[in-house]
C-alpha cells in the first residue's frame, strides 16, 4: 500500500535518549525545557524574529484571531484545510471568501477588495502547498483599508520568500506541526509575529493567562504543548535538511515522468524558495481525475483531494458563488509523497496515471529521469 503521506519518524533510540531525559525531571508540560529548546533552535533555523510554539496549527489561527481582537468579517480563501474557515467561525467571526487566482490557487488580490465592507476586520489567506501569496498586493490593500493581515502558512515549514522565510510576513502567521506535515512534532504548532507586544499577549494567551503564579494578565486557553512533542521536533529538525532535499527530488522525478499527462501544477511565485510540501495535479477534467484516482485504489495507492470541497459550499460557512475554486477543487488531487517514498514507487504511479488516460512515459526526460533516479538511491 502506497498512502498519501506518512509522517517522518526519526531512530527510536534517539527519541528515547529524549524520553529518558524527560523522565528524569517529570517536567512533563508548562513550558519544559525541551519545548524552550526546541523554540530555540526552530528560530535559529528558521531565522525568525519571534515564534511561539503551540498545540496545533488550529490553535494557532484561534490565537492570532483573538489577539488581534478581531471582530465582524474576515475575508478569506476557499480553497484550504477546513481549519481555516472553522477558526474564523469558532471566533464568532465571520468568513466572507474571496475567489482564488486559476494559476497559483492562492486567494486572488483581485477578488478582495471588492467584497471589502465596512464589517471588514481582516484578511486570512492561506500560502497553498507552500507556495506564497500574492503578499505584497495583498498588504497594500489591508494598508489601504486599515485591515490586520493573518497567513495560514500551515504548509510552509523550510519556504522562503525573498530570502526570507514566508512566516515573516503579516501582522501574525500561523503554521502547523502535524504528523502529516514535512516537519512534525506530532501535533503542534506556531504563531509568528514581528511585535513583540503581539508575541507577549499570545504568550499569555496561550497558557490561561498566567503572569506568574498567582496572576493572570489576560483571557487565556490551554494552547501549550507538552515535552514529548517537543522531543519529537528536536529530533525531527537535525534531519529536516535531507527531508527537504528529498521531496525535492521526489517532486522533479513526479514532474519528469508525467510529461504527457493531461494536468497542470501549481504556478510557483518566481521569488520563492520552495519546499515541495505536497505534489498537488489539477487534471483538465474532473471525469479523469476519478479515472485516475479509482484506477490508483485499485493499485493500493491512496492519494487525497486536497482541497474538496471547496470551503465556499459548506453550508454553516457563509456559503457563496467562487466558480474558480469549485472548479480547481473538482478536479484537484495530490499525489503520494514522503520521505521514504522509492523511484519504483513512483513509476508504479506515474504508470497508472499514463495508462489510465492512454500516454506513454515522455521517452525526452530519460535521461534526466536516470539522473534523479540515482541521487534518490
Amino acid at each position: 500500500m502506497i498512502p498519501v503521506t506518512k509522517p517522518f519518524l526519526p531512530k527510536i533510540q534517539e527519541f528515547e535518549e529524549y524520553i529518558s531525559s524527560i523522565w528524569e525531571r517529570q517536567w512533563l508540560t508548562n513550558n519544559g525545557p525541551l519545548v524552550n529548546e526546541l523554540e530555540l533552535k526552530l528560530k535559529t533555523y528558521l531565522n525568525v524574529k519571534h515564534l511561539l510554539y503551540v498545540a496545533n496549527g488550529t490553535m494557532a489561527l484561534q490565537l492570532a484571531i483573538k489577539a488581534l481582537e478581531l471582530s465582524g468579517e474576515i475575508i478569506t480563501t476557499p480553497f484550504s484545510f477546513v481549519a481555516t474557515t472553522n477558526s474564523i467561525l469558532w471566533e464568532g467571526c465571520t468568513p466572507v471568501f474571496a475567489d482564488i487566482d486559476a494559476e497559483t490557487f492562492n486567494i486572488d488580490p483581485a477578488k478582495i477588495e471588492s467584497v471589502i465592507t465596512p464589517k471588514t476586520s481582516a484578511i486570512l489567506a492561506t500560502h497553498v502547498y507552500g507556495n506564497p501569496c500574492d503578499i505584497e498586493a495583498i498588504q497594500s490593500i489591508a494598508n489601504k483599508y486599515g485591515l490586520k493581515v493573518i497567513y495560514d502558512a500551515a504548509h510552509c515549514f523550510g519556504t522562503k520568500y525573498k530570502n526570507k522565510s514566508v512566516f515573516e510576513y503579516g501582522d501574525i502567521s500561523t503554521t502547523s506541526f502535524h504528523a502529516t506535515k514535512l516537519f512534525h512534532t506530532i501535533e503542534g504548532g506556531a504563531v509568528f509575529t514581528q511585535c513583540p507586544e503581539l508575541l507577549r499577549k499570545m504568550a499569555l494567551m496561550r497558557n490561561f493567562g498566567h503572569n506568574g503564579p498567582d496572576e493572570f494578565a489576560d483571557v487565556g486557553i490551554n494552547g501549550k504543548s507538552c515535552e514529548f512533542h517537543a522531543a519529537m521536533g528536536l529530533c525531527n529538525l537535525k534531519q529536516i535538511d535531507e527531508i527537504l532535499d528529498k521531496r525535492r527530488l521526489l517532486s522533479f522525478y513526479y514532474w519528469q515522468k508525467l510529461g504527457n499527462l493531461q494536468a497542470s501544477y501549481p504556478k510557483l511565485n518566481a521569488d520563492l524558495d520552495y519546499n515541495y510540501a505536497y505534489f498537488p495535479v489539477l487534471f483538465h477534467s474532473e471525469e479523469l481525475m476519478l479515472k485516475c484516482l479509482k484506477a490508483l485504489e485499485n493499485e493500493k495507492v491512496y492519494c487525497r483531494r486536497y482541497f474538496y470541497p471547496a470551503l465556499s459550499t459548506l453550508p454553516f460557512a457563509n456559503p457563496a458563488s467562487m466558480p474558480v475554486c469549485e472548479s480547481v477543487a473538482r478536479r484537484m488531487l495530490c499525489l503520494p509523497l514522503y520521505h521514504t517514498l522509492t523511484c519504483s514507487d513512483l513509476d508504479l504511479i506515474t504508470r497508472v496515471l499514463l495508462r489510465t488516460q492512454n500516454y506513454d512515459e515522455p521517452a525526452e526526460t530519460e535521461a534526466s529521469v536516470y539522473s534523479i533516479h540515482k541521487l534518490l538511491a
